[in-house]
C-alpha cells in the first residue's frame, strides 16, 4: 500500500493518513486482517513525525477501522456497527450538503457525484 502525504495541503497530515487508509480498505488495496506498517516504519517512510502516525492510528482505532496489538501492531479490523456508521455519515454529509447548497450545487449534481464515487466501492 502506497501512502503519500501532501505537505502543502491545509489538511492535517494525520487526517491525510487516515483518509488514505480508509480509501485503501474501501478499494480492497488493504483488507481485513492486514497489518499496517509500524508507527516508526511509516513515519520514516513518509518522512513525518511518529506522533503524527500514532494520531492517525488512534483515530482509525476509535472509528472502528483498526485494532492495535502490542505484538502485531496496527491491524485492519472493521467494526461493522452499521447504525453508528450511518449516523456518522449523516453528520458529515449534513455539513457537506449545506456547503454545496450555499455554492449552488443541485440535488441532481450531488446524486450523480455520489453514484460516481460509490461505484468505486461496489465490491463491498
Amino acid at each position: 500500500m502506497l501512502i503519500e502525504v501532501d505537505f502543502n495541503s491545509e489538511e492535517a497530515l494525520y487526517v491525510q493518513l487516515r483518509n488514505q487508509i480508509i480509501l485503501g480498505i474501501a478499494t480492497s488495496d488493504i483488507q481485513e486482517g492486514d497489518a499496517l506498517p509500524s508507527v516508526r516504519q511509516l513515519a520514516d517512510t513518509i518522512g513525518i513525525n511518529m506522533h503524527t502516525v500514532n494520531k492517525a492510528y488512534t483515530v482509525l482505532k476509535r472509528e472502528g477501522y483498526i485494532q492495535l496489538d502490542r505484538r502485531k501492531g496496527a491491524v485492519i479490523a472493521l467494526d461493522l456497527d452499521k447504525l453508528q456508521a450511518l449516523e456518522d455519515m449523516e453528520n458529515h454529509l449534513r455539513i457537506l450538503l449545506a456547503a454545496g447548497s450555499c455554492k449552488g450545487i443541485t440535488r441532481d449534481e450531488v446524486h450523480a457525484l455520489v453514484d460516481e464515487i460509490y461505484s468505486e466501492y461496489e465490491h463491498l
